[in-house]
């Protein structure tokens, strides 16, 4: 029953006994070479990569360079999901689960093996960082309810994450161990008793209360979505974390100033943000340390980036900054 906790709890030990069972097996083939492993992992975690792209590349034709420098070479997101760490196969699990459900709405149909393989991917988000799945549920919900009834897209994603805020405070009334916020005071909690790094900062402490989330949110915006700040820089690691947040932030910018219009069904662009920004949210309560901060939402950048990059009127904005012709001048 301890399914958010990290002490003597099997869902906190599952993901650490899954890489081993998954080590020995590739081990058999490359005779226990480190390297050798890597390549092997990084070939299947390649694939949440190649179908986000799909996706993306379906989603937003005439995209093609933008959509492929965004799915392939956020430099986080390379890093994290290319050595063997849980972030690669976490990836895939999301994608195998964005790709079926998309290609099954533009099919108009929910095939068996669609569903299968989207249990697949719950099942590995499950085992290796079980806390996507409060996150996932909800968004997957809400996209599904939107492809059915597109009209009502904004009312049905509004209505489900309104539910879900209320019974996220309110469910431990019916059963006290589905106490959620108390879970996510706790996990904050554990993060605190670390040893600190050199990427620990000073945290406002969460209370299991309405009140208190509230008046953390924008600390966990601010954590999770804008730092590291260039006064975090400490050395080369931090630094191009901090480049690559305010690169990122920037894109955003020229988004809003240079957008272009954007015609997929807007249940899948909701889908991206609300995802996305849960998962955020319960990284910036969560998390003191910027280095994992940087590593949990990893996961989640291709799903916003690769949005806005499609969503910037590049033409224009070249027109507006590239160089000017003479007679121009």
């Amino acid at each position: 029953m301890k399914f958010f906790t990290s002490q003597d709890s099997y869902w906190s030990d599952i993901k650490g006994n899954f890489f081993i069972k998954i080590l020995s097996l590739f081990n058999l083939f490359s005779f226990c070479h480190y390297y050798v492993n890597v390549i092997i992992y990084s070939f299947l975690s390649l694939f949440g990569a190649v179908a986000v792209f799909r996706v993306m590349n379906h989603a937003f034709p005439g995209k093609r360079i933008q959509i492929a420098l965004a799915s392939f070479f956020i430099p986080s997101f390379l890093y994290w999901c290319s050595g063997i760490h849980k972030e690669g196969l976490i990836f895939l699990g999301i994608s195998i689960i964005v790709y079926n459900i998309y290609f099954a709405s533009v099919e108009k149909k929910f095939t068996i093996k669609r569903i299968l393989w989207i249990l697949l991917g719950l099942f590995l988000m499950t085992i290796l960082r079980n806390f996507l799945i409060v996150m996932a549920v909800p968004a997957i919900l809400a996209w599904i309810l939107s492809i059915k009834w597109p009209k009502h897209t904004i009312a049905i994603y509004g209505f489900i994450y309104l539910f879900c805020v209320i019974a996220f405070f309110n469910v431990r009334k019916i059963n006290p161990e589905l106490d959620f916020p108390q879970a996510v005071v706790n996990k904050q909690q554990e993060f605190l008793k670390l040893v600190p790094g050199g990427s620990t900062i000073p945290i406002k402490t969460l209370e299991p209360t309405a009140i208190s989330f509230l008046t953390n949110t924008p600390q966990a915006i601010t954590l999770s979505a804008i730092r590291p700040y260039p006064s975090d820089v400490r050395h080369l690691l931090s630094l191009a974390a901090a480049s690559e947040i305010n690169l990122l932030l920037m894109l955003l910018i020229l988004c809003i100033l240079f957008h272009t219009s954007l015609k997929p069904g807007r249940g899948f662009i909701f889908f991206c943000v609300f995802f996305s920004a849960s998962v955020l949210l319960s990284i910036g309560f969560s998390v003191n340390n910027l280095g994992a901060i940087v590593r949990y939402r990893s996961i989640v950048l291709p799903f916003l980036i690769i949005p806005v990059v499609a969503g910037i009127d590049w033409s224009r904005l070249i027109k507006v900054f590239g160089p000017k012709s003479p007679e121009s001048l």
